[in-house]
């Protein structure tokens, strides 16, 4: 049993992991944090450093815990969507827990094109939770 988790910096990216430790500690079961970038110029050295500096710190924290956790950094030029399906796919995942935005009335119509692929394609389970 794995659980895969979408990760970005952010409030609704740490209450993604938030959720994914709390489902992995129950389920007892491995935990793989995915940290997907499409790469391109605006993914430059400064930006690296920050995101694997903030996963390193997850890591670390989610280790001391006790948990099995596996941190994966993903700079394929894959939008995020595919990046999370694929690792899904890949360790035969149970669950995936994606952080979704506020949106306005006129945006709740529609959700992200990252998230909605997510939900639609996923060869399991999907957790969606807000901030």
């Amino acid at each position: 049993m794995t659980i895969v988790v979408g990760f970005v910096p952010t409030k609704e990216g740490r209450a993604a992991l938030a959720r994914a430790v709390e489902e992995a500690r129950t389920r007892q079961t491995t935990l793989v944090v995915i940290n997907s970038n499409r790469g391109g110029r605006d993914f430059d050295d400064d930006t690296t450093k920050a995101a694997e500096a903030e996963l390193q710190r997850a890591q670390d924290e989610l280790t001391s815990d006790g948990l099995t956790v596996e941190v994966r950094q993903l700079v394929r030029g894959n939008e995020p969507a595919e990046d999370l399906i694929a690792v899904a796919t890949e360790t035969d995942a149970d669950l995936i827990v994606i952080g979704l935005r506020r949106r306005t009335p006129v945006g709740k119509l529609i959700l992200g094109s990252n998230a909605q692929r997510i939900l639609l394609d996923a060869p399991c389970a999907v957790l969606a939770v807000k901030a």
